[in-house]
């Protein structure tokens, strides 16, 4: 292999001449005939038994050039990029220069590379930083969640109002005939939570352990279901249990159950301090992010396409992670929501685009204040950035 050439072009890419010489070719042509000769019939022989030479002399040593330009473009290409030393970001688009013969070939690659990148003004940049102070009603809050937290359900005899949890049986009819995924037993239904069928939840309110009663609702026309879109259903159902909630004292025994503390107003203090810590790690950051947001806009970089789609398949690819940790996956989640799979990419294109060019700014500044810096330092610092712009 042989570099011809190697010339920078427009968009941030790079064109390389590359010609493969006959030995190299030549062992592409032997790869290709071992991979092929069992898919050509010669007379006289059994598949994959024809020698090359038989072969060639009665459809032409072309009959592999196609498989063996193949066989030994990747390794040629991949020996230029690194002979040349350049920081390919994406797939080449490739074609040959002139005719394919024994003696090898040549072709010119076209390929994505790394930008070149011009900071703007990067030091002595200023932001306000919000001060932002924890309030009595924010520790609320907090003790809110962790009486909800430790809230149990008891079971109690009176109607069922919301709020509460109704262990019911319920079967669903469309014109008196049981439909598919109607019926459940001793199913745990809390009231107001809005997971059933709009208009369900409210008919169960008002009844007691015991009841058995009909509920009449109406799917909505954007209903998962297709075959329950729009349609009257009746639901036969029965009362077994009211469950209601029943929270926790707020004293200092429910601080001894919660926490490491011994009374109430130390867990209160304690959680005035974390949140405090929260709210300025947070203003910290918003302004990290509004300091980088000035140098990522002000820098001058030719960033190629490719570098916002990779990041965006990233972003995808995190997403449905997240999807699979719940029990899901995309496709599932794209046919509910309605979404073509270029329609949901492009949701994460601002977000992208804006978390490239931070990258390449932050590596510039790395590159020209000498920062020694790990890929995992690099890496925290991005993911920090990134809970800005809400990922």
């Amino acid at each position: 292999m042989s570099v011809k050439s190697c010339e920078k072009i427009e968009k941030s890419q790079v064109a390389l001449t590359i010609e493969v010489e006959a030995a190299e070719f030549e062992a592409a042509m032997e790869k290709a005939y071992r991979k092929m000769r069992g898919k050509i019939n010669v007379p006289g022989f059994r598949p994959g038994k024809a020698p090359r030479k038989i072969i060639e002399g009665m459809y032409g040593a072309e009959v592999f050039f196609d498989e063996a330009i193949n066989i030994a473009f990747p390794d040629a290409y991949e020996a230029a990029v690194k002979e040349k030393e350049l920081q390919v970001v994406g797939y080449p688009s490739v074609e040959l220069v002139g005719e394919c013969t024994r003696q090898g070939f040549t072709f010119k690659a076209v390929a994505p590379v790394y930008p070149e990148v011009t900071l703007g003004q990067y030091k002595g940049l200023t932001a306000p930083k919000e001060e932002v102070q924890v309030t009595s009603e924010d520790v609320d809050r907090r003790l809110q969640t962790l009486t909800d937290r430790n809230t149990r359900l008891v079971s109690v005899e009176r109607e069922a109002k919301e709020g509460d949890t109704a262990v019911i049986d319920f079967e669903g009819f469309l014109d008196g005939a049981p439909f598919d995924g109607g019926k459940g037993t001793n199913h745990s239904l809390e009231l107001g939570s809005h997971s059933f069928v709009p208009g369900f939840e409210e008919q169960v309110a008002g009844h007691n352990a015991g009841d058995a009663f009909d509920v009449n609702v109406t799917f909505p026309e954007d209903y998962h279901a297709e075959e329950l879109k729009g349609k009257a259903a009746v639901f036969k159902c029965k009362l077994h249990e009211i469950r209601a909630k029943e929270l926790p004292e707020l004293d200092d025994e429910f601080a001894k159950d919660v926490s490491e503390f011994d009374t109430l107003g130390e867990l209160k203090a304690d959680l005035k301090k974390k949140q405090q810590e929260r709210l300025d790690d947070q203003s910290q950051t918003e302004v990290e992010n509004k300091l980088m947001e000035m140098v990522s806009n002000s820098m001058e970089a030719d960033i190629p396409a490719c570098m916002y789609e990779n990041r965006i398949d990233d972003m995808v690819q995190e997403f449905d992670y997240r999807l699979q940790a719940q029990g899901l996956n995309l496709p599932t989640y794209l046919k509910y929501a309605g979404k073509e799979m270029s329609e949901f990419r492009d949701g994460f294109r601002q977000e992208a685009e804006s978390q490239v060019k931070v990258r390449l700014a932050l590596e510039k500044i790395v590159e020209l204040e000498g920062i020694e810096v790990s890929d995992e330092e690099l890496e925290e610092e991005l993911k920090d950035i990134a809970k800005g712009y809400n990922t």
